[in-house]
């Protein structure tokens, strides 16, 4: 990992620099329309995007007050109106981050605290009121932004005439360290962040997306990885109740949330890491942006180092805002009842492998210490049967083994739970992604996590020299992605994405595996549940 951070100084004075070029903008184009691109007034003010030939887009909307100085660590505030026209051409600040090569956040990408902005993509022609699917990216809850390349909305907008949101949310220790435990009269820190983040987005959503010929009441929330976990967290959180009408959880680390016990662990470790006393709160408050992420960046691999399977920053079941785990709402069946589609990757632990991430347990000491420690975790919980479970992985090789195993005890078998509990209050789709490139085969990596993205977002067209088709597979994952597309689109526009996947239930239990050509099978997870059992795994 490189530490090009951008300073609080820095981020300070790019932000006045933006700010003073949009207050000019203002002075300039007190007009509501604009020959310089499509203008659309929301309830703070109007904003001035960029047309283009197949779709226009709005860039660097903000939907909430700077989250910074004494909103640090607290909950967010909508935003100021403003007067005249502001500029929406360019995507905002992306939230501070240690950068990391495998993430591309976009050329000259600026990190800042002050990131709350979302983006907007709306179609040329078609429905006037069409469908609205609102992004939320991944990266461990610890990296990534709307503004990453691989997330732009024109294919997906165009092709299957919907609007797209995409949002930045508070990550690291800045969206997901929970300091309210330490809390005083003069100190207040408010508990997950992040997820208050993208519940506020989807309010300017229910309130803003009709001026951009957007349908308010077809809301899809889709993500992967965190995105998803925080998709599935959604679902089981009482405050988002009618701000989507629709969700798709792509490799969502469901069960990968904890209680306050554990985030006031973590909030320890990372004070000791910033080198600051617990009870010294206006220095917790006043700390430079280079020293959070530098002590995030320590926690994050201590964490899961020291306690396997477990993650540093994640949604906390916090009491009020989660009150409960969302894997037990969800796999009770006590979800949100909107329509779901939730599915996870073949290989998904492959990926941490070749990365040397430590989120991931793989080795047969640390996933027999992940599951001694989550049977401390719940000592009502009966665990699965040793022996049952290694027969699942007959005739695998031991060192392929771990992989697998961490692959279904941290993606697949929550996609089950969730699957089976929410198929009983809504519609509900699985399925599994199982296609890999030549290349991506013979590096050992295959249907690893994240890999489904470029198909969903449809840009394989302007990647023409991904080396992961070096060794072809372009005309195959070209069909595949307007399979996805098409599929994920029609979703959000009719809840069915595609007559050929039925709905899942516990009695079929029917799954799409999605590969160079799809196909239905059903109770494909069959040996696993057999294998793992009923109960519910996870940390609290």
């Amino acid at each position: 990992m490189s530490t090009d951070q951008t300073s609080t100084d820095q981020s300070s004075t790019t932000q006045a620099s933006t700010d003073e070029t949009r207050e000019q903008d203002t002075m300039d184009t007190a007009e509501t329309t604009s020959p310089g691109g499509p203008v659309v007034v929301t309830a703070a003010g109007a904003v001035r995007g960029v047309a283009g030939e197949r779709a226009s887009s709005w860039k660097g909307i903000r939907y909430a007050q700077p989250p910074t100085g004494a909103r640090r660590w607290r909950a967010p505030v909508a935003a100021e109106p403003w007067e005249g026209c502001v500029d929406a051409t360019a995507f905002g600040a992306a939230a501070p981050q240690k950068r990391v090569p495998a993430i591309d956040l976009g050329p000259d990408p600026v990190l800042d605290e002050d990131c709350l902005f979302l983006n907007v993509w709306r179609p040329e022609g078609g429905a006037e009121s069409k469908p609205v699917m609102v992004w939320i990216h991944g990266g461990a809850y610890t990296y990534g932004s709307a503004s990453q390349p691989l997330f732009d909305g024109t294919e997906l907008a165009a092709t299957g005439d919907v609007v797209v949101v995409t949002l930045n949310y508070r990550i690291g220790p800045l969206g997901f360290l929970d300091l309210s435990s330490f809390s005083d009269a003069e100190h207040v820190f408010d508990s997950n962040l992040a997820l208050r983040d993208v519940l506020l987005a989807l309010e300017w959503v229910r309130d803003n997306i009709a001026a951009f010929g957007g349908d308010a009441g077809r809301v899809t929330v889709f993500g992967e990885s965190a995105g998803g976990g925080l998709v599935t967290t959604l679902l089981a959180t009482p405050a988002a109740a009618g701000l989507f009408h629709a969700a798709i959880a792509e490799s969502s680390p469901a069960s990968s949330i904890y209680g306050r016990e554990r985030a006031r662990a973590v909030a320890e470790r990372f004070l000791a890491a910033a080198q600051v006393a617990p009870d010294d709160l206006d220095a917790v408050r006043d700390l430079p942006v280079d020293t959070i992420v530098a002590a995030g960046a320590e926690v994050y691999n201590d964490v899961p180092s020291t306690i396997p399977g477990t993650l540093a920053f994640a949604p906390v079941v916090d009491g009020d805002l989660v009150p409960e785990h969302p894997i037990t709402v969800l796999s009770e069946g006590r979800g949100h009842p909107v329509p779901l589609v939730i599915g996870t990757n073949r290989d998904e632990a492959t990926l941490f492998k070749f990365m040397k991430s430590p989120l991931i347990p793989i080795t047969r000491d640390s996933i027999e210490r992940m599951f001694a420690l989550m049977m401390e975790d719940n000592p009502g919980l009966v665990p699965p049967e040793r022996d049952d479970v290694l027969a699942v992985y007959a005739g695998v090789r031991e060192k392929v083994r771990g992989l697998d195993i961490a692959t279904d005890i941290g993606f697949r078998m929550p996609a089950v739970w969730v699957a089976s509990g929410h198929s009983r209050v809504a519609p509900t789709r699985l399925y599994r992604f199982d296609y890999a490139t030549p290349m991506l085969r013979l590096m050992g990596i295959r249907a690893a996590h994240a890999t489904e993205l470029p198909y969903v977002w449809g840009d394989l067209h302007s990647q023409k020299k991904d080396p992961t088709f070096l060794l072809g597979g372009r005309r195959t994952g070209e069909a595949l992605s307007a399979r996805l597309l098409g599929r994920w689109t029609a979703f959000a526009t009719t809840g069915v994405p595609g007559d050929d996947w039925p709905a899942y239930d516990e009695n079929g239990r029917d799954t799409l595996v999605i590969g160079a050509e799809d196909r239905v099978v059903p109770d494909l997870d069959g040996r696993l549940r057999a294998g793992w059992g009923d109960a519910v795994l996870s940390f609290r």
